[in-house]
C-alpha cells in the first residue's frame, strides 16, 4: 500500500515538475525568439541617415551608413568650388550624363549638389566597389598610398585598388577603371544644413 502511495507522489511530482518547466521554457522562449526578430539597428540600415552638417569645418569629410554602404559627405572650400569647372577636358563624364543621380542633383552641374559647399555620394568606386579615399587639394604634387597624383591635381577621390581617380564632385577622370561618377543618394538639405539621406524630395532645397 505504501509502495503504491509513493508511486503515484511520484508521478505527481513528475507532472509538477514537467508543468514548472515547460511554463518557464515559454517565459524563456519569449526573449529567444524575440531576439530573432530585426534589431533597431538592422531595420535603420534601410530607413533614412540624419547627419548635421553645419558641424563640419571646411575640407573635412564624414562618414555615415545608409543600407550598409559608406556614405561621405564633404565640406567643400571656396577655393575647390570655384575650380570645379576647370578640369572638365580631363573627365569621362563631366555633365554626369550617364551617372546614377536625381534629376535635382544632375541640374546643379559641376557642383553635383543641393548646396554646394556640401558634397553627399556613395563611398564606392564605380569599378568593382572599393572605397576611394580623400585625396585633397595640395600645392605642388600630391601623393597619396605612394601614387603621385601631379601638381594639376584638383582635389578629390582616389582608389587605390586599381587607380580609379574622382574629382570633388565624385566625377570619374578618362583613362582609369571606374566607368562612371560616384553615386548621389537621394537626399534631404535644411536650411540648418541638417542632411538626410534616403529622402527623395526634389522640393527640398538649403
Amino acid at each position: 500500500m505504501a509502495e503504491k502511495i509513493d508511486h503515484g507522489r511520484r508521478r505527481l511530482l513528475t507532472a509538477a515538475t514537467v508543468g514548472t518547466g515547460a511554463i518557464g521554457v515559454v517565459f524563456a522562449a519569449v526573449p529567444f525568439l524575440a531576439s530573432w526578430s530585426p534589431s533597431a539597428r538592422a531595420r535603420a540600415l534601410g530607413a533614412p541617415v540624419e547627419l548635421d552638417a553645419s558641424k563640419l569645418e571646411p575640407g573635412q569629410m564624414v562618414v555615415v551608413a545608409w543600407r550598409g554602404q559608406p556614405i561621405y559627405v564633404v565640406r567643400r572650400t571656396k577655393d575647390v568650388i570655384a575650380h570645379l569647372g576647370d578640369h572638365n577636358e580631363l573627365l569621362a563624364d563631366p555633365n554626369s550624363d550617364n551617372s546614377v543621380q536625381p534629376d535635382y542633383i544632375k541640374a546643379t552641374g559641376a557642383a553635383r549638389a543641393r548646396n554646394p559647399e556640401y558634397w553627399v555620394g556613395l563611398g564606392v568606386c564605380t569599378h568593382l566597389g572599393c572605397a576611394p579615399t580623400s585625396a585633397p587639394v595640395r600645392r605642388g604634387e600630391f601623393q597619396v598610398a605612394g601614387v603621385d597624383l601631379g601638381k594639376d591635381w584638383p582635389g578629390g577621390f582616389y582608389c587605390a585598388c586599381h587607380g580609379s581617380k574622382y574629382d570633388a564632385s565624385g566625377r570619374v577622370f578618362k583613362n582609369v577603371p571606374a566607368p562612371k561618377n560616384l553615386t548621389i543618394p537621394p537626399y534631404a538639405l535644411g536650411k540648418d544644413l541638417r542632411i538626410v539621406v534616403g529622402v527623395d524630395d526634389a522640393s527640398q532645397n538649403a
